[in-house]
């Protein structure tokens, strides 16, 4: 498919353009139903399986809404050869007639591998093309291209690999892959260079690549696996487990589609077990595995760290509430007025860092859901309010990392415990109100927090950055100093008194 043969959906050469996702193109240029798109996502994320073993890249065409062109909605490129395109193809146009091999897989169904190579930039590109079948009907066609320059006879295991690669154009010629109500992971698993083996219809291993031969050697095997029957084999390697040895005979032996992993000898591998059916009757399978042996381990390690963790924060958590109770118990016995007031505000900076650590004890990373700790802050202030005054939240803090989330909860006790005690008096009603409004770009996301009282309001003259109180102190060091945020105090605009926090956070990850 030459360059010339193409209109591109994209904007002229030198600009920036939004290149349009399969959905959009489908919905824009097809007569495909949501149904249909979803069996067309279903190939695209099994389709790498299909390139690997053709060596060969693959694009997706559909046909227009009015029949007279193909759009190109997806492309792969093939992990085990060189590409046959270097441009992107999706989103390019082709009018119906200019490729014939198109026209008939669409038309009669079939796979077309008539003609001769075509030259690409002085390389020659076997072109194919496989109809993409969904019950019945003919969605669209994948055109297979195969470089050619780097041709040479071909080994037992490219062999193999094209074998099982034209098994499997046939089964999506024929509406059987991919298979229905099985979305698979490709991220995570396992791909053919990782280890192939093919099985005949009755679980006979046919061939094993180096790689499949190695991870069950690691699995403690130590003869071929030619000629062996996979799944008992497999049963046999892996710790006795009664009845469900059979099962796993069965699953090992490719008769369905399955992963599964299996731990044996010190070492665990991942399978995918995939039917071949190309012509509706089972004539073997393609077993894919990959030894996975060192990231399960460090998975271990990983989860053991997590916990380790999360026992340190509830260990903080509970010594802090230790110190909290020995102050509470102290200020009991003081008889000073002031004392009591100073151990009964030492006891709530305490107890705002103990709820972060509470918090990061039933997590498994160093971030919280901030939202819940400053209800509970504010929950927890509003215990000594002189009068009646509620409080609540507006708007969301989101996910903050620790070193965020412990100081800010302590200037937010500190704001919330200065506007109960000094906006109202004994008998008053009231309402404070923390708003939260996350914002900024990426590289410098902000949290301004807002905590507005309809209480007394400031004394004239009074100076937030100046004064002696020790809470405003403490607000001012932690906002300024740990957050490196601004921090300001201000008149209400209709009554009462308005702190404002700016302080610079990690967008949500």
């Amino acid at each position: 498919m030459g360059s010339g043969c193409f209109r591109s959906l994209s904007e002229p050469p030198g600009t920036l353009s939004h290149v349009p996702s399969m959905n959009e193109l489908v919905r824009q240029h097809t007569a495909l139903d949501d149904s249909d798109l979803e069996w067309l996502h279903l190939l695209v994320s099994e389709w790498q399986l299909l390139s690997d073993l053709s060596f060969a890249d693959l694009v997706l065409w559909v046909p227009t809404r009015d029949g007279a062109r193909y759009v190109s909605v997806a492309q792969m490129r093939p992990n085990t050869g060189p590409t046959s395109y270097q441009d992107d193809m999706v989103g390019h146009l082709v009018p119906r007639g200019r490729r014939p091999m198109l026209d008939v897989a669409l038309d009669e169904g079939r796979i077309v591998r008539e003609g001769d190579p075509e030259w690409r930039e002085e390389v020659p590109v076997r072109v194919e093309s496989i109809p993409v079948r969904r019950q019945g009907r003919v969605l669209g066609v994948i055109a297979r291209n195969t470089n050619l320059l780097t041709v040479r006879t071909p080994s037992r295991l490219e062999l193999t690999y094209l074998q099982s690669a034209s098994d499997l154009a046939q089964m999506i010629a024929a509406g059987a892959f991919p298979f229905e109500n099985q979305q698979v992971d490709m991220d995570a698993s396992p791909r053919v260079g990782d280890g192939l083996i093919r099985l005949d219809a009755d679980g006979i291993v046919q061939y094993a690549s180096p790689n499949a031969l190695s991870a069950y050697h690691h699995m403690g095997l130590a003869a071929d696996l030619v000629g062996h029957h996979l799944g008992r084999t497999t049963a046999e390697l892996a710790p006795s487990r009664g009845p469900v040895d059979e099962a796993l005979a069965k699953v090992a032996s490719g008769w369905a589609p399955r992963e599964f992993e299996i731990e044996a000898h010190d070492g665990v591998i991942q399978f995918r077990a995939i039917p071949l059916k190309p012509k509706g009757t089972r004539i073997g399978s393609l077993v894919l595995l990959r030894d996975v042996t060192e990231l399960r381990r460090r998975e271990r390690e990983l989860i053991t760290k997590d916990a380790t963790i999360r026992e340190i924060h509830h260990r903080v958590k509970n010594n802090l509430q230790t110190v909290a109770a020995l102050l509470r118990l102290q200020a009991r016995r003081i008889e000073s007025d002031r004392g009591r007031e100073a151990l009964e505000e030492a006891v709530r900076r305490v107890g705002s860092i103990a709820i972060v650590h509470e918090t990061l004890s039933q997590n498994l990373d160093e971030r919280v859901e901030f939202d819940e700790i400053a209800d509970r802050v504010l929950a927890m202030v509003a215990e000594i309010s002189p009068g009646k005054v509620t409080g609540r939240r507006t708007g969301r803090f989101g996910i903050l990392d620790a070193e965020v989330a412990t100081p800010l909860s302590m200037v937010l006790t500190e704001v919330l415990q200065n506007a109960l005690e000094h906006g109202f008096r004994d008998g008053d009603t009231g309402r404070v109100e923390v708003s939260a409004v996350r914002g900024g770009t990426t590289k410098e996301a902000r949290l301004l927090v807002t905590v507005q009282d309809d209480g007394v309001g400031l004394p004239e003259g009074f100076d937030p950055h100046r004064s002696g109180n020790l809470g405003l102190q403490i607000v001012r060091t932690l906002v300024e100093g740990e957050l490196g945020g601004a921090f300001d105090m201000v008149p209400a605009p209709d009554r009462g008194t308005r702190v404002i926090l700016d302080i610079p956070v990690p967008t949500d990850k």
